[in-house]
């Protein structure tokens, strides 16, 4: 049988956050948008997600989540947290975006979830103005990181939606 990214919900609707303190606030949001990146990939086989929709882009659904668990590690683990972990994809110098392989689309996204968790735990009981530091020499806070990946999510989650609707006509969020 032929592996699929499994169809999933959503932990939290957008309208459960409109009056919420700002830490949940920022978690709910986060957490819907990682949730709108698997519901875009849902359904689908490793050969749909590597496929190259949207010529002469090179961008592929398996290669926006294998990105995200690159950032996911980088902003949470690495930066806020400190860990010294190296690359989710060592043999990718492209941030994820590269290496790209349908045969190993459920590795990767097994991966992409590991990152999330562990993102998760990396800030748990962090509060949002607590800084750390980053090569250019500047202080960033956990806040920051939050409204940072936010963002990062939604761009990506734009491009992951066109390549859905190119792959077989699915829109939606």
């Amino acid at each position: 049988m032929t592996w699929t990214v499994p169809e999933g919900g959503r932990s939290t609707g957008i309208g459960d956050l409109a009056v919420v303190g700002e830490r949940r606030m920022l978690e709910g949001w986060l957490d819907w948008q990682r949730e709108t990146l698997v519901a875009k990939c849902a359904g689908l086989d490793g050969e749909q997600l590597a496929r190259v929709a949207v010529e002469p882009s090179a961008l592929t659904l398996l290669g926006l989540v294998r990105h995200m668990a690159e950032v996911e590690r980088a902003w949470f683990r690495r930066r806020v947290a400190g860990e010294d972990v190296g690359a989710v994809w060592p043999e990718d110098a492209e941030e994820g975006f590269g290496g790209v392989d349908a045969g190993c689309a459920e590795r990767d996204f097994g991966r992409y979830r590991d990152e999330v968790e562990a993102a998760r735990a990396a800030v748990a009981g962090r509060g949002l103005d607590e800084t750390f530091p980053v090569p250019s020499g500047k202080r960033l806070s956990v806040r920051w990181v939050y409204v940072h990946m936010i963002q990062e999510y939604a761009r990506h989650n734009g491009h992951a939606d066109l390549l859905r609707e190119r792959t077989d006509g699915r829109t939606g969020d």
